[in-house]
């Protein structure tokens, strides 16, 4: 999905990455109706043309930013447990909520999303990667024996992430609604126990 491709550190890179900082920027300020190249463009200090030249409208720079935050997100960590290793998951995505530019973010790609079908399906994206990223944790553990054949790996680690991602959208910003660590544990163990009850199990 990258809309460029270069050398790294290369100029093309450079600019990319001041692009693509300035429109989340602009995002999380402005929301989607209020975001546009140009001004993009005046915060990243690059030419209004390069910008349109390269990306050519609104939706297609920010699912280039889905695209980009997929690729850089933290790879997943092997702890040999099923519960160390869905913690790892929950604390890693309870700090990108509960860091002050990542959770508006993305509450803002979910706003986005809702308005425009090109960034729900980039939003879709880069929450398919990262599902996939981590689903042999959950595999690793079926072959351990830990949970049983047939367990829906994605659907275990949808199950940890989802109520830190209800807690950080329904509750807004401030004050105690960003998800914290204890709530991280608290998800990560109801998964681990709903998966051993078989809950994500799909063989019959």
């Amino acid at each position: 999905m990258d809309v460029t491709t270069t050398r790294p550190g290369g100029r093309t890179a450079r600019v990319r990455a001041a692009v693509l900082r300035a429109s989340g920027d602009a995002l999380v300020e402005l929301g989607l109706h209020g975001l546009e190249l140009a001004d993009v463009a005046r915060r990243a200090g690059v030419g209004k043309t390069t910008v349109y030249r390269r990306w050519g409208s609104v939706p297609a720079l920010l699912t280039d930013l889905l695209a980009d935050m997929a690729a850089t997100s933290a790879p997943r960590t092997d702890h040999g447990s099923l519960e160390a290793d869905l913690l790892a998951n929950a604390l890693l995505v309870q700090s990108t909520l509960a860091d002050p530019r990542q959770g508006a973010l993305l509450a803002a790609f979910v706003g986005a999303a809702a308005c425009d079908p090109v960034i729900a399906d980039g939003l879709r994206r880069f929450y398919a990667a990262r599902l996939a990223e981590w689903a042999p944790c959950v595999t690793a553990a079926v072959r351990r024996g830990e949970l049983p054949a047939g367990t829906d790996a994605e659907a275990v680690v949808a199950a940890v992430s989802a109520p830190l991602y209800y807690q950080r959208l329904a509750r807004g910003a401030g004050g105690t609604a960003a998800p914290t660590p204890d709530d991280a544990r608290r998800a990560a163990a109801a998964a681990a126990a709903a998966a051993r009850a078989r809950i994500f199990t799909t063989a019959r």
